[in-house]
């Protein structure tokens, strides 16, 4: 089961509250240059769920899976609205949150500015927002201890080449972290509908788990545990797919919507056996956990 994190504390907790029921801005989201910066369409709605951080967090990794603390430099490639990169500062990393749309790192950086304030963060921790493209990164090698990639490879035409600028950046030993829409959640939204996958910046294609890890194994990753997360936002956008993407008045959708805000405010105890249970089965997203060999003759 995925951490339930993005608890920043009080302050930020009750402003995510006031501000989880109404829908968030759009966002467009950058990863390469000269890709073209995503407009407001259906898949925008799902990176304003999973990455607004107005939103109560919707943390996909497992941190006892992918330990981050105060010493672990960490990069959140293609952090979108930062809700990685606001629970790795939480924990007193230093994290270096990179993306290619600068309005999405202007929010991420007011955020942290706003968690330093408030004392949400220690404060020997640093966080910083960087703009460049995944395919040539302005880090040195062996920057990084920790890189996360969560929802983006999906996104990107040349994904081997992201890959191999993830290693290049990651010290040797250090932890890699890559999400990607479950298999079979994934092909039923592209059956139900063809908006939700033609859209510019949208998806353009659909992993299975053994061909994400045959991808990251050629780039030289030594292949971790992993799980699937997020079973509970499967059946929304099923229901946004079947009635329309960008449909959001409709009542069984609103009805879901409300259902999902209830449960990552509140996290009550049948939600959670139930999604744990489901994930499996119909996780919207899998996660795979990764190193890079400390040496030649590291294998694992």
């Amino acid at each position: 089961m995925a951490h339930r994190g993005g608890e920043h504390g009080p302050p930020l907790r009750r402003r995510a509250r006031r501000c989880a029921a109404r829908p968030g801005r759009p966002l467009r989201r950058g990863l390469v240059a000269g890709a073209g910066e995503r407009t407001p369409d259906a898949c925008d709605a799902e990176h304003r769920r999973y990455t607004n951080p107005k939103e109560p967090s919707l943390i996909t990794i497992d941190f006892t899976l992918f330990p981050v603390g105060p010493g672990h430099r960490v990069l959140d490639l293609g952090c979108g609205g930062g809700r990685h990169a606001f629970e790795v500062y939480r924990r007193g990393a230093d994290v270096v949150a990179f993306d290619q749309n600068a309005e999405d790192l202007a929010a991420v950086s007011a955020m942290f500015a706003a968690m330093r304030a408030e004392g949400e963060a220690p404060a020997e921790a640093t966080a910083e927002t960087v703009r460049g493209d995944a395919l040539a990164m302005p880090f040195d090698d062996n920057t990084f201890d920790r890189v996360i990639a969560a929802e983006i490879m999906e996104h990107i035409p040349h994904d081997t080449t992201a890959m191999a600028e993830m290693y290049r950046v990651l010290r040797p030993g250090g932890i890699a972290v890559v999400t990607v829409p479950s298999w079979f959640p994934e092909r039923i939204c592209w059956a139900l509908s063809e908006e939700y996958h033609t859209v510019e910046g949208g998806h353009i294609r659909i992993y299975t788990r053994a061909e994400l890890e045959a991808k990251l194994k050629a780039t030289g990753f030594i292949i971790g545990p992993h799980h699937h997360a997020h079973a509970l936002h499967s059946p929304y956008w099923w229901l946004k797919c079947a009635v329309g993407t960008t449909n959001d008045s409709h009542p069984l959708v609103r009805a879901y919507h409300n259902l999902l805000v209830w449960d990552m405010l509140k996290a009550p105890r049948i939600t959670r056996v139930t999604e744990r249970l489901l994930n499996p089965l119909i996780g919207k997203s899998v996660v795979v956990y990764l190193r890079k060999p400390r040496n030649d003759g590291d294998t694992g």
